[in-house]
């Protein structure tokens, strides 16, 4: 039943793979960079505004022209699902075994998984949606000026230091994600010694200073279509290896390559171990791997004819991809290694295994070609932080924070070897903050704002709604940090 199952959520998660890549536009290359530069330098003030539209209607756009200005580079419907695709899948993806692992060890407690994924996907698509429905409603541009617009100017420098700390934990993960993958791409060569931080240094003083230090980014455009190729082949060959049993007890013929911690383990704790508090470890996990929330506001303004209907579809069609690959990954993971699943689950794999070693190479050049642009999200949300004025941005300046935010990254990925700690982590404090806190509050205060005869019965609702949301994303934020921490 279990290898059923599998088989047709390996079969759903290869479905985004005919979306029209073709059509991607550079400007949605660097979605995966928060845009919270021109809302710090810019203060609005709110002006209350009567809206005879329910908050849901398919037709808002923004009165201050927020929904189709000019000057902004639109995106057919296919593009947007498959550049947000792109911007949700993610290295985050091969981490979340080990979540299932910190509550299960028998095969059954991937259906558990599987039940978390999506509902998670389910709430996180929900909010993702929300905040675009908030930036039609004001004219926001960015996930920190709809905080303007909605709360006020003088809290929102706690919104765009949720953002670019979240991109610092996302930058620290593609280097922790490097660092593991060149070290068994190097083992498969032979070079045995070469030790994991001397593969972190020399592949940032080689590869990732050079890259980050571009000016233009636009080159770097055709690497990004790596990304969901090397995710979606990835699991294919997961699925492969799971199936052919090169990695079945007692005697898969990879087996004797894998170092002890990695081995397949399993026991009697299945699906009923949702039911206890470790379980937050996945959940947490997933507001970090769902993560693309400071970047609907640029989905929403670039959406060709952006009606929220639209929008909608983009949001439903871009999540239930994402959710498929998720659980695909996540099953055949866990069910081929059990309790034995590492941080990043390409590790438990033999370095041998050619057919993981080629998924190694597609998924070290995604992250290598992907990594500047995030880190530019990085750059420009610490220079907005230091309050460093547009005109003093020089190509020193730039250089100089280039390497100190480098040499900050790379230290911490030295220091840190499970990156299912650091996702976490990262999802039970700032991903919880952006998924779940901060869109309640911004949609609270616009409704609040609206005179009452203009605050129909489904905004109330869906007020109650969305503090239920927060409130459930707090909890669940403390109790997973606990148990991160405890794991």
């Amino acid at each position: 039943m279990i290898k059923l199952v599998t088989a047709a959520l390996l079969i759903s998660s290869c479905s985004i793979s005919t979306i029209d890549a073709n059509r991607i536009i550079r400007s949605n290359v660097i979605s995966t960079v928060p845009k919270s530069s021109s809302s710090l330098l810019t203060t609005t003030t709110h002006k209350k505004e009567t809206v005879t539209n329910n908050v849901n209607s398919n037709d808002v756009v923004s009165s201050r022209g927020g929904g189709g200005d000019d000057d902004i580079s639109k995106s057919t419907l296919s593009t947007a699902i498959f550049n947000l695709v792109k911007g949700i899948v993610g290295v985050g993806v091969l981490s979340l075994p080990a979540g299932v692992s910190a509550f299960g060890d028998s095969p059954s407690a991937a259906i558990s998984a599987v039940a978390i994924i999506s509902l998670i996907g389910l709430v996180s698509g929900y909010n993702f949606s929300l905040i675009g429905r908030v930036c039609a409603l004001t004219g926001a541009r960015s996930y920190s000026e709809a905080w303007t617009e909605t709360v006020g100017a003088s809290t929102s420098k706690i919104v765009a230091a949720s953002c670019t700390f979240k991109t610092f934990v996302a930058v620290l993960s593609y280097s922790m994600a490097l660092a593991e993958t060149f070290q068994s791409i190097f083992g498969t060569l032979g070079f045995t010694k070469i030790s994991r931080v001397q593969t972190l240094v020399g592949l940032t003083l080689t590869t990732l200073l050079p890259l980050c230090r571009l000016k233009n980014l636009s080159s770097l455009a055709p690497f990004s279509l790596l990304g969901i190729i090397g995710m979606v082949l990835t699991v294919v060959c997961m699925g492969i290896r799971y199936f052919d049993g090169s990695y079945a007890l007692p005697d898969g013929k990879f087996l004797n390559d894998l170092a002890p911690e990695f081995k397949p383990s399993f026991g009697n704790v299945g699906y009923k171990g949702v039911f206890t508090p470790k379980s937050l470890v996945l959940v947490c996990m997933l507001s970090t791997a769902y993560m693309a929330h400071f970047n609907a506001p640029k989905f929403y303004a670039e959406l060709e004819n952006n009606t929220i209907q639209r929008y909608n579809k983009l949001v439903s069609a871009s999540f239930a991809a994402s959710i498929a690959v998720f659980c695909a990954a996540t099953a055949l993971g866990f069910i081929t290694f059990g309790k034995g699943c590492g941080g990043f689950i390409l590790s438990n794999y033999s370095s041998k295994d050619p057919l993981i070693s080629i998924s190694r190479v597609m998924v070290s050049f995604s992250l290598i070609f992907t990594f500047p642009l995030v880190f530019v999200g990085l750059r420009d949300g610490s220079l907005d932080l230091l309050s460093i004025p547009r005109e003093k941005r020089t190509n020193s300046t730039l250089d100089r924070l280039t390497v100190i935010l480098l040499v900050l990254v790379t230290f911490a990925a030295t220091q840190l070897k499970d990156l299912s700690f650091l996702l976490a982590m990262g999802g039970a404090t700032l991903g919880n903050a952006l998924i779940y806190v901060y869109p309640a509050i911004m949609f609270g205060s616009y409704v609040k704002s609206l005179n009452k005869e203009d605050i129909t019965g489904s905004m109330k609702k869906e007020v109650i709604l969305t503090r239920i949301t927060m409130m459930l994303g707090i909890g669940m934020g403390v109790i997973g940090a606990r148990m991160a921490l405890l794991k």
